[in-house]
């Protein structure tokens, strides 16, 4: 299968957080798009690996995914190894995405900033030739490499070079965000303890910032990308025909 997006991420529910209402924007424009987690989140205050993978494949249904695949490495233990990089390049090969997300250049979660590093190297590793892989039926693999690379926001910001309007898939994003019930806005905690993104608080500052960064487009909801390796490449005014700002 082959994907217009591949989104690549340290956890599951990191591109529900960061990048949902996108995805979901971009699967009812009839885009393909696959995510890839690198970790089972198991060393996460709250919830279980089997949990953690359940609600992965809920949110995957509310986002629209084409496809969802979780790599098993060890969480907070994202080392950028070539065994790694490999099996990174190997779902790169795979699904041969236009375009591929990653994380957060650096970021309150130290995973997120290796996972964005190691998913960088095996994306260029992917265009070469002589780094070979197979596919599941033991096939050579051809070299692919994306055209486009974008990093989502994750905790900490940074200046985008993109605000994607996510005001019609703005609760869809909060559908597949609260798929991830042992983690997000846990009205009763129970046997486990609270943590950083369990409480309302938390899930709150979601929408806030999805609202900051609409209205700096003239949208009501937004979320913000960077652009990776140099200017935007540019061959039409397409988009400025498209959107009409309020502001």
């Amino acid at each position: 299968m082959k994907l217009d997006i591949l989104a690549l991420a340290a956890h599951p529910d990191d591109t529900e957080l960061c990048c949902g209402g996108t995805l979901a924007a971009l699967t009812n424009q009839n885009k393909k798009i696959g995510v890839v987690d690198f970790t089972r989140g198991e060393m996460g205050t709250r919830g279980t690996p089997k949990e953690r993978l359940q609600e992965a494949q809920e949110a995957a249904g509310i986002v629209g995914l084409s496809a969802r695949e979780n790599l098993g490495f060890p969480d907070t233990q994202i080392k950028n190894t070539r065994e790694n990089q490999l099996a990174i390049i190997q779902k790169v090969r795979k699904y041969r995405p236009h375009i591929c997300l990653v994380g957060a250049p650096s970021d309150r979660h130290p995973d997120h900033g290796q996972a964005t590093q190691l998913a960088l190297d095996a994306i260029f590793y992917s265009g070469l030739t002589k780094v070979e892989t197979q596919d599941e039926k033991h096939k050579p693999q051809k070299r692919w490499r994306p055209s486009h690379i974008l990093h989502y926001m994750q905790d900490r910001p940074f200046k985008p070079d993109i605000i994607f309007d996510i005001s019609d898939t703005f609760e869809t994003k909060k559908k597949a965000v609260l798929a991830f019930d042992t983690q997000f806005n846990v009205a009763e905690p129970n046997e486990e303890p609270e943590s950083y993104i369990s409480g309302t608080t938390f899930f709150k500052g979601i929408e806030a910032r999805a609202r900051h960064y609409g209205h700096l487009i003239g949208a009501t909801y937004g979320e913000p990308f960077k652009y990776y390796n140099g200017p935007i490449p540019q061959s039409s005014f397409d988009t400025f025909f498209e959107t009409e700002p309020m502001r």
